[in-house]
């Protein structure tokens, strides 16, 4: 009996969650871009290292540079977010002495900083130029055909 509880609350779980990703992938326009990477596998993509990157961008003369470079206003990205947090959530803290208020500066100030270092990054490497989603694309089924030798 504790066998068919068992699989009855898996069944549920994954009833759920198959739900939870069909509804968010209606919902989010660029998660159909991703919806064979999302909601058609059974199993998740593996892990990839910055070396299989770099095989990629060795490998495709075209898309390579472009996830190069979107790899790049991530890193960009990531500091302006650290950035943004830190000096927002210290400032509200030095006058503040609010635990509450700078918790809430640092939050926004990570997002804030985000934003606009996603914008310094894209003018700075020039991304409009580039398709960087076609990029991400690629890789991902580069990675799956490498990693499970299957064309998807």
């Amino acid at each position: 009996m504790a066998e068919a509880d068992s699989s009855s609350s898996s069944s549920t779980l994954d009833t759920y969650w198959s739900d939870f990703k069909s509804f968010w992938v209606e919902r989010v326009p660029s998660l159909k871009l991703y919806k064979k990477y999302i909601l058609d596998r059974e199993t998740p993509i593996p892990p990839w290292s910055a070396s299989d990157l770099e095989a990629y961008i060795a490998v495709d003369p075209v898309h390579g540079p472009a996830l190069k470079s979107a790899r790049e206003a991530v890193k960009i990205a990531a500091t302006g977010s650290a950035i943004g947090a830190l000096s927002l959530g210290g400032i509200s803290w030095k006058y503040s002495k609010s635990p509450h208020g700078a918790l809430l500066a640092l939050g926004a100030g990570a997002v804030f900083g985000w934003t606009f270092g996603q914008e310094v990054a894209g003018h700075w490497l020039q991304l409009y130029r580039l398709d960087t989603v076609t990029a991400q694309d690629k890789f991902l089924d580069w990675w799956i055909e490498k990693t499970e030798g299957t064309r998807s």
